[in-house]
């Protein structure tokens, strides 16, 4: 019975148990074990008809199948014939977990291929994909089991195990489609998973609300699950899944990068939507996902940059094996060629046997009628028995033809090449060695071509059988070089035909000459062709052409006796291999140099410098405000900026010095031949004050400012050091102010290292909570009245002593840590704010704490300020937040709606360090504000400059035009106190009044009022 017959009675009997199941629920126990053991039947009927190479996975899934089977008729039997009411755990339910590591076996086995096992990116890609789906498993099927205090340790294991399983089904089944070639049986096998998953699904979430029925609509996906794979087992292309074939690689669709890029989302969107509506259960497990879909994406990264190492690898050993065929003379030769590149390209000492066979009539059955250019895999025992006892005791084979599309003359398939080896190696040669074969074709032809040439003795057959040859043939004295035969082509090339008598070495460029009697030399004194030689041809019109030139001794062949050299039009492919050598050296956005030249280029000159006793000098530069250029006006401003910097950069240098970008806003410079590291320091110089000078940016004036970081070779050996030392400056350099360079010291290294030290400190000190506050009181300066407290943090190191935030602020900035250190100011500030209320009445002075702009965009900080009141039961209207004008630089829309509604709470919002910012005036006309603080840097001076003074009383007069607060800082002498009272500053703080103090302190002197007024 044919196949196609097999499928109509098999699909018929399952409908036919389909429709008597519902229509029959009372005998459902016997049509619910015919449904399932028709479709295990099925399997075996499949496996004994179409006999696969690898019975193993349709045995495991014929088992999963039948487990579950017999787990649905006894639990059909406990419920109906005996009466127990939902058995749950029961033997049956053992039957069903069961089943899922049978299933998985069986379809991993499916989905092996050679090319498959050695493709790390599909199981990531489903490990990613069941991470997604297990998050939501867990927040939708999972916790609710687990958390359910009416069912038992038992049942909460096995009601956690089902969906479970069904991920761990799901992602060898997105293996299987990933892997597989799209036919029937893998179509079928899927819909059938997508049964068993949906009603699994659809079961856990109805056993989750108490009831469950037979023959509704969730057992209809256990009947397609059934009648799929049994389905699948019957069609013939069953048995095509393991056997071997090539698996070609898949391109990453946009619709794949979509999906996986949702999956990996997913874990954070719960978690944000969790944190965002204020309901988020489990976090620890959430976040668990979410950094496990972070590694595993970082994985999946390193294994794509993984495989394009791999890639240059093979491509580089593809290029090898392509030069060496050029030079083969012999099919001998070809032949060893590409067993030796099958050989290189294998891992070291895999076993494996190659075997070339000619397309002579002798094995016609290797060669079929319409030439193929692909691999393709066979059965070792299904070829000749000659040639499957050349290649052993594997397998499989793998057949790489040897053929040629637009041969003009003979059968397009010249040959075939066999390579016998595990399945796994062959797959990992099946890409490459086809690329190499198609190479092998080509010398095949060329020497066969050759051969035919020095074979016919008639000049006018030789004639006809190049006429048509786009390559250029001569035939040259080997004395002198005089042409005496030219073929119909070489106008091609030499844009003239008239060679005969002429020189070779005439027609080629002068800088050539020496390589044309050389190429001769050698090829006279060889017995086999030489290696092929570049040269170039100019023509009489003056264009050139580029050619590849390859040359062969026939002086004893009475029908040629000279030396045949066979020319080669190249000039396109060195353009392109020119322009391809330039994109992988050079920064595409600026030209300059990239980071891979640049450290040729370091070597090189090290290498140079220690001959001749010069210093070879390094410079690191980073543009200062490249990101506020970015964010204020575009990322295409800034690409304009880059290339600007890019060409007055190389203006400023010489010559000999190279400069390079290494990506983002990072440039740097190679300075050689300098006497000493103060010649560097000047060039240094040059570029600071160069960068210094403004950019015309579409009519605009943009700041290229840079800071710079130095090394020399004085202080480093190699290319490592030399970088290292200059990033090293580069740091020191950024944090001594803008437009600033360094050179590297020795101390420098020391200086980072306490750093370092600095930054492990601090994380100890946030866990112990060692930061206190001191409190500096902020007064009516007519009245010398307290009015509020500012707070300021205190760090006492166990062996430094007493730190002021100058000492780390700067190191928890850069590290993220003044997130946390915040947090615990924020809350012990609003702590003793409290206790003054309570101790002093509700007169008390508010307090006014800094935040960090990380501080602030940090997620939920609104809501922490908002808990840290409750908890301490302050008012809003008492508490005070100091911004800095960073903030405000990007138009970030959660920003503004976080201050709107902080100060709709009641909480105050002021600005500090009013005028040492960017753009301050604007933003007071637009930003939610109650309060400005005016920067000491203006009240130092203000008795003492009218220019000051009258600065500082246009910013008051402004502030109180826009009903803004105003607070002066740095107050230190009367006469400031005066004039700033007489201009109508209204509150003030400083040294004058106090210096910092503690809770206590701040409590007695709010109480004492010891301020003068």
């Amino acid at each position: 019975m044919s196949a196609r017959k097999v499928m109509a009675w098999y699909g018929a009997w399952m409908a036919l148990l389909a429709a008597a199941f519902y229509r029959y629920p009372a005998q459902h126990i016997l049509i619910w074990s015919l449904i399932g053991f028709s479709g295990v039947g099925a399997i075996v009927c499949g496996i004994v008809r179409y006999r696969p190479r690898r019975w193993t996975p349709w045995l495991w899934l014929m088992l999963g199948m039948a487990l579950l089977c017999v787990g649905d008729t006894l639990y059909n039997v406990l419920t109906d014939l005996y009466g127990e009411v939902n058995p749950f755990p029961s033997l049956s339910d053992m039957l069903y977990l069961a089943m899922y590591p049978l299933v998985t076996l069986g379809m991993l086995g499916l989905s092996k291929a050679g090319a498959a096992s050695r493709d790390r990116t599909v199981p990531l890609d489903a490990i990613i994909v069941t991470a997604g789906l297990g998050l939501l498993s867990w927040v939708f099927l999972i916790s609710p089991q687990i958390f359910n205090e009416q069912l038992t340790v038992s049942q909460r294991l096995v009601s956690v195990a089902y969906p479970l399983g069904d991920i761990l089904l799901l992602a060898t089944v997105g293996r299987l489609i990933a892997v597989v070639p799209f036919s029937p049986t893998v179509a079928l096998l899927t819909t059938g998973a997508l049964g068993l998953l949906a009603a699994d699904v659809f079961y856990g979430l109805v056993q989750l609300h108490g009831f469950w029925r037979v023959g509704g609509p969730v057992d209809l996906g256990w009947i397609v699950f059934y009648a799929c794979w049994g389905a699948a087992a019957l069609h013939p292309s069953m048995a095509d899944l393991t056997t071997p074939r090539v698996v070609r690689p898949r391109e990453m669709t946009t619709f794949h990068q979509v999906l996986l890029t949702l999956f990996v989302l997913i874990p954070l969107i719960v978690l944000i939507f969790g944190v965002g509506q204020g309901r988020l259960q489990h976090p620890m497990v959430i976040v668990a996902f979410v950094v496990a879909t972070f590694l595993l994406a970082l994985i999946r990264l390193f294994g794509v940059i993984n495989s394009y190492r791999g890639d240059t690898i093979r491509t580089a050993g593809i290029r090898s094996s392509n030069a060496a065929l050029m030079s083969a003379t012999t099919v001998d030769g070809v032949t060893w060629v590409l067993k030796r590149t099958a050989e290189r390209l294998l891992p070291a000492g895999t076993p494996y046997r190659a075997v070339m066979v000619m397309n002579d009539g002798s094995e016609p059955e290797l060669f079929p009628a319409t030439p193929t250019t692909g691999s393709r895999m066979r059965f070792t025992g299904s070829l000749p028995p000659q040639i499957a006892r050349q290649l052993g005791d594997f397998e499989i084979t793998l057949l790489c033809p040897l053929a040629l599309d637009d041969r003009p003359i003979g059968d397009p398939n010249i040959g075939v090449l066999l390579l016998s080896a595990d399945e796994m190696s062959l797959s990992y040669l099946q890409l490459p060695m086809e690329v190499v074969a198609s190479q092998a074709a080509l010398a095949i032809e060329r020497i066969m071509l050759n051969n035919e040439i020095t074979r016919h003795n008639s000049e006018q057959y030789f004639r006809t059988l190049v006429h048509n040859t786009a390559d250029v043939i001569l035939i040259v004295e080997p004395d002198g070089g005089r042409i005496r035969y030219a073929s119909p082509s070489a106008p091609t090339v030499f844009g003239t035909g008239d060679l005969d008598g002429k020189n070779l070495a005439d027609l080629v460029d002068s800088p050539h000459h020496t390589l044309v009697t050389d190429l001769l030399a050698l090829a006279a004194s060889e017995d086999e062709a030489v290696d092929t030689a570049d040269w170039t041809v100019r023509r009489p019109d003056g264009t050139s052409v580029r050619t590849e030139v390859s040359c062969r001794d026939l002086r004893d062949e009475p029908t040629v006796g000279g030396l045949v050299l066979t020319l080669r039009d190249v000039t396109d492919q060195r353009r392109m291999e020119a322009e391809l050598t330039h994109l992988a050296y050079h920064d595409s956005l600026t030209g300059l140099a990239n980071r891979v030249r640049f450290s040729e280029r370091i070597a090189q000159a090290i290498a140079r410098a220690e001959h001749d006793g010069t210093v070879v000098g390094v410079l690191f530069i980073d543009l200062d405000d490249f990101k506020v250029v970015n964010d204020t006006l575009g990322h295409e401003h800034g690409d304009q900026l880059l290339r600007a910097v890019g060409d007055r950069l190389a203006e400023v240098l010489r010559s000999d010095d190279i400069a390079a970008r290494l990506g983002g806003d990072e440039f740097a410079a190679l300075i050689e031949g300098a006497h000493d590291a103060a010649t560097i320091d000047e060039v240094a110089g040059r570029i600071v004050a160069a960068l210094s000078e403004p950019f015309t940016i579409d009519n605009r004036l943009v700041s290229g400012m840079a800071s710079i970081g130095i090394s020399t070779s004085a202080d480093a050996s190699n290319a490592q050091d030399l970088l290292r030392q200059a990033d090293m400056a580069l740091y020191v350099a950024k944090g001594e102010g803008k437009g600033q360079w360094r050179r590297y010291l020795p101390e420098l290294h020391t200086a980072i290292v306490e750093r370092l030290e600095l930054r492990t400190e601090l994380d100890q000190a946030i866990a112990d909570q060692s930061f206190t506050i001191e409190f500096q009181p902020i007064v009516e300066l007519r009245t010398g009245i307290t009015a509020g407290y500012e707070a300021l943090v205190r760090w006492y190191h166990p062996t430094r002593g007493r730190l002021l935030p100058g000492e780390f602020i700067e190191v928890a900035e850069e590290s993220g840590q003044i997130v946390s250190i915040g947090d615990q100011v924020l809350r012990k500030a609003i702590h003793e704010a409290a206790r003054w209320r309570r101790e002093a009445g509700p007169d008390a002075p508010y307090v006014s704490i800094n935040v960090s702009a990380r501080q602030f965009r940090a997620p939920g900080f609104v809501e922490s300020v908002h808990d840290a009141l409750t908890d301490a039961g302050l008012p809003p209207h008492q508490l005070m937040l100091e911004i800095t004008e960073s903030l405000l630089l990007r138009d970030d829309d959660q920003i503004w709606e976080d201050l709107t509604e902080l100060r709709a709470t009641g909480v105050r919002v002021a600005i500090d360090d009013f005028g040492t910012g960017y753009s301050s005036l604007s933003y007071l006309r637009h930003v939610p504000l109650d309060v400005v603080k005016i920067d000491r840097l203006f009240t130092s001076t203000i008795a003492s400059s009218a220019q000051q003074a009258a600065l500082v009383d246009g910013i008051v007069r402004l502030a109180h035009t826009l009903g803004l607060q105003v607070i002066a800082e740095g107050i230190e002498r009367t006469v400031e106190r005066d004039l700033l009272s007489r201009i109508g500053c209204r509150y003030g703080q400083g040294f004058l009044f106090a210096r910092p103090l503690t809770s206590e302190d701040a409590l007695k002197f709010m109480t004492a009022q010891h301020v003068p007024a």
